[in-house]
């Protein structure tokens, strides 16, 4: 049985839909993340979870529980926030023991569970300061550690690392995958980031007004999106896609069947410049990334490929071009954006 399931799960605002008829399991141990565009309903989702927000339809079963008029507080889940919400007249210890403290648990039990957490995220030499005297990544470490004192079935999280800079963000990603590897326990996680859901989920939920577009591993959505909007929201830099017409002799010179093909996706990873490539087009902008070079390349019919060139010795705009591009990289799509299955593709 999933550990927390959504069956049929929608939510309205007066007139206005902003879930829609949501349908996911999540099994006991598993990081899930939800992503997707400002708007997408991915933070009013989560909300629902923790019980902030009522559920306007559907079932919200957590440990074969239905949750749907059950309180907050005794949903046994616990919510890590984009602010850090700390008590500034408040410790780090008396912060982390404060809900403890609220449900009445004895002193020394505070005491043991405060201790295991700071523990596990190296806070003990911070247990005796207060927020001012921390930096960003230790208000939110000892925001995590408030969630984690609660021994909740369920960590939430919502887009807890978007205020700090790029930087502390990779350091406390590494210390979120680390802390789920320690808990085990279920974790579910919204950002807008999807560098951070590929590094970090075990499954990643691709929202998009108020529907799911997509539930799979990041490996999965990144070698086989279901449609061009995911094809173009997992992935950094974006998957180009263009009309078939705009590339259509070099895909027939490699053997692709585009009879039912619209649209064809190439990711910019998986083209090079080289000497005896299928497409040619014109150097418009190169842009040095350190490791490499992004590639504007205007092909011939107008239409701009973005192509990661590695390497310190990058064509200068102007410079004519050859771009390669192996037929398993390659993605088609019909006229409704959905992918056609490569075996239909390359037959």
């Amino acid at each position: 049985m999933p550990h927390l399931e959504l069956q049929n799960v929608a939510k309205s605002f007066g007139m206005v839909e902003v879930i829609r008829d949501i349908n996911l399991q999540i099994e006991r141990g598993e990081f899930v993340v939800f992503v997707g565009p400002s708007g997408c309903g991915k933070s009013t989702l989560l909300r629902m979870i923790a019980g902030l927000e009522d559920i306007s339809s559907g079932t919200l079963t957590i440990a074969d529980r239905v949750m749907n008029d059950v309180q907050a507080a005794k949903r046994g889940v616990a919510m890590v926030f984009q602010s850090y919400a700390l008590y500034p007249h408040l410790t780090v210890r008396e912060n982390m023991g404060f809900g403890l403290k609220v449900r009445k648990e004895k002193p020394a039990e505070i005491a043991r569970r405060v201790g295991e957490a700071a523990a596990t995220l190296k806070l003990d030499a911070l247990l005796d300061r207060y927020p001012r005297e921390l930096s960003g990544g230790q208000r939110q470490r000892v925001a995590i550690g408030r969630a984690i004192v609660g021994n909740p079935q369920v960590f939430l999280f919502d887009e807890p690392l978007s205020n700090l800079d790029a930087e502390l963000r990779v350091h406390m990603r590494a210390e979120i995958a680390a802390l789920h590897e320690r808990l085990g326990n279920t974790m579910v996680y919204v950002t807008h980031d999807q560098i951070e859901a590929m590094t970090l989920a075990d499954r990643i939920v691709v929202l998009r007004d108020g529907r799911i577009e997509q539930v799979g591993t990041p490996k999965e959505l990144y070698a086989r999106p279901a449609n061009v909007f995911v094809a173009q929201f997992i992935g950094s830099p974006k998957m180009n896609v263009v009309p078939v017409s705009a590339v259509a002799p070099a895909l027939e010179r490699a053997g692709i069947d585009t009879a039912n093909a619209d649209r064809v996706g190439m990711r910019p990873e998986h083209l090079t410049v080289s000497e005896n490539g299928l497409l040619s087009g014109k150097v418009v902008v190169s842009e040095y990334t350190g490791a490499g070079s992004l590639l504007h390349v205007e092909i011939d019919n107008r239409d701009v490929l973005l192509v990661a060139s590695e390497g310190q010795d990058a064509p200068d705009p102007g410079t004519r071009v050859q771009l390669a591009f192996s037929k398993a990289d390659l993605h088609l799509f019909d006229s409704d954006g959905l992918a056609i299955t490569r075996e239909m593709a390359f037959a």
